[in-house]
């Protein structure tokens, strides 16, 4: 029997209006939720993150039409359930009565790792 490659999974994730409209006192509590976001798919059973990239220095408001993405994290992941459980956290993860997701919303690509041939 023979292992399964593991998946290349790109996280695209966008930062939504309802950040933008949150009063400056507010906005630390998004941001300290989204750094659990992040530890939380680093740490996920079979990940590896094999980079990331944020928009937030050339891109100014929110990510209109689902492109571009204000940030990217490329992933191997051992398998579907995993990017399932990347993209839960966003639905699992308080920000005080509401969830990431009312901040945020990501999108998960996932495929094989492109070979280029030698």
């Amino acid at each position: 029997m023979t292992d399964k490659p593991p998946l290349r999974v790109l996280l695209c994730g966008a930062v939504l209006q309802n950040f933008f409209d949150l009063p400056a006192a507010e906005i630390g509590k998004v941001w300290a939720a989204t750094g659990d976001m992040l530890k939380g798919v680093r740490d996920l059973p079979g990940v590896t993150i094999l980079g990331t990239m944020d928009d937030d220095q050339t891109m100014v408001g929110t990510s209109p039409n689902g492109w571009p993405w204000t940030f990217y994290i490329l992933a191997e992941m051992p398998d579907r359930e995993t990017a399932v459980a990347a993209c839960n956290l966003f639905r699992s993860i308080e920000v005080d009565e509401y969830r990431l997701w009312k901040y945020m919303r990501v999108e998960a690509r996932i495929g094989r790792e492109l070979v280029i041939p030698a």
